[in-house]
């Protein structure tokens, strides 16, 4: 690691079930720490990080261990080899998945902003809360530098209200804020701005479809670098298959399984949202590589997993031609999005033949971001540009967050 580090911005990014961290350089992007605790609040949890120009580290977390240990590892354990870089840091970033109509911009953190993100919960009852543990503990560890919270619903507060209204009573929007509100927006905006600088068009004139697919996953329909609309909906469980997370379903069947089957709500909130999606069609994994090697060995549980994914987001996809009239580009982005080749082959393959996209079989086999590739996929005569572009809502939140500094 270099001697002459400056100011930096320490990132947290708590998921629902992990916590990135990266220590960046917000003027230059340069990133001298970043690393992961992954599988919180099961058996196998764990944390990995990596100094720069030094071999990745790993460690375990203990059975069951949740946000707050991670934090804690991070805090006592990892920064403290390296007191030059704890002291660079002049700045802690926070990833926030749900801001409502209450933050539309990146907000400087106070026990004000802590409550309104408290309020939000119910709108991302996975996220916000674990979102809060970070906050508070980096609260605590950092408490001489100021604490931005960047807020991943705030790119879609663009949308129209004939996409983010419900056709419920107005009532319910009015006085308890029942809309489409999306999430991911820190990846949509990053991705849709950064494909129009790989690609030389001009973003004030470019329509871009952007899909960010991992464990949660959505699709935004980009406009001139403005959101016209998204998969997800009042909270992340909307839109898309995902992980452990069924998407879209027809609210019919809340009332089936309450009133005909005997569940309670609160089961059916976590059936939907922990037990369902890629591993409750597969019924043994949530995680897309597991998926993946099924689908190949023919396992037709897998398979069919692998299919409802990309058949739901080629329909995205599909629809999202409505509210941009023309489609420039399609961007793949996210863990999947970024390195599942197959899943983006059979996607392209499910558009309807009049788009006129197609890709380049080569070019696409080759991107795969932990391999180091990216960029363009389609092929030369594809009507629509297709880009994988490696997400990095790290460095977004770094620049958000540096803006305070003094």
């Amino acid at each position: 690691m270099t001697s002459n580090v400056e100011q930096t911005v320490l990132v947290i990014n708590c998921g629902s079930s992990s916590v990135k961290f990266a220590i960046i350089d917000p003027k230059t992007g340069h990133v001298y720490l970043n690393g992961i605790a992954e599988a919180l609040t099961l058996d196998d949890a764990r944390i990995d990080w990596r100094f720069e120009g030094k071999e990745k580290q790993k460690d375990t977390l203990g059975a069951k261990a949740d946000h707050q240990k991670a934090i804690d590892y991070l805090n006592n354990k990892i920064l403290a080899t390296a007191p030059e870089l704890l002291k660079s840091i002049c700045a802690v970033g926070h990833r926030i998945v749900q801001g409502g109509e209450l933050y539309t911009e990146p907000t400087l953190v106070d026990d004000e902003v802590e409550a309104g993100i408290e309020k939000c919960i119910p709108f991302a009852p996975l996220h916000n809360p674990a979102h809060l543990i970070g906050i508070r503990a980096a609260r605590k560890a950092f408490s001489t530098v100021p604490h931005v919270t960047v807020f991943d619903t705030a790119f879609h507060q663009t949308m129209p209200a004939v996409a983010y209204r419900f056709a419920i009573p107005e009532e319910l929007y009015t006085k308890h804020g029942i809309r489409k509100y999306g999430a991911h927006g820190t990846s949509h905006g990053y991705v849709a701005k950064t494909v129009c600088e790989q690609l030389n068009a001009d973003p004030n004139n470019f329509n871009v479809i952007t899909c960010h697919l991992g464990n949660g996953a959505s699709v935004s329909a980009v406009k001139n670098g403005k959101c016209l609309d998204t998969s997800m909906g009042l909270t992340p469980l909307d839109g898309l298959v995902m992980g452990t997370r069924c998407g879209e379903i027809d609210p019919s069947v809340v009332f089936f399984m309450c009133d005909v089957l005997g569940y309670k709500v609160e089961d059916v909130r976590e059936i939907f949202n922990k037990k369902s999606g890629l591993a409750g069609i597969s019924g043994t994994t949530s995680d897309w590589r597991g998926i993946t090697e099924g689908y190949e060995n023919h396992d037709e549980k897998c398979t069919l997993a692998f299919e409802m994914f990309c058949y739901r987001l080629a329909k995205f996809i599909a629809s999202y031609y409505v509210p941009l009239g023309n489609v420039d580009a399609i961007v793949f982005t996210g863990g999947i999005g970024e390195n599942s080749y197959l899943m983006r082959k059979r996607v392209i393959e499910l558009l309807p033949a009049v788009f006129g996209v197609k890709i380049d079989e080569d070019l696409n086999s080759k991107a795969r971001a932990y391999l180091g590739g990216s960029g363009p996929i389609h092929a030369p005569d594809s009507k629509v540009k297709v880009v994988v572009v490696p997400t990095n809502e790290e460095l977004v939140i770094a620049q958000s967050a540096f803006k305070f500094v003094k």
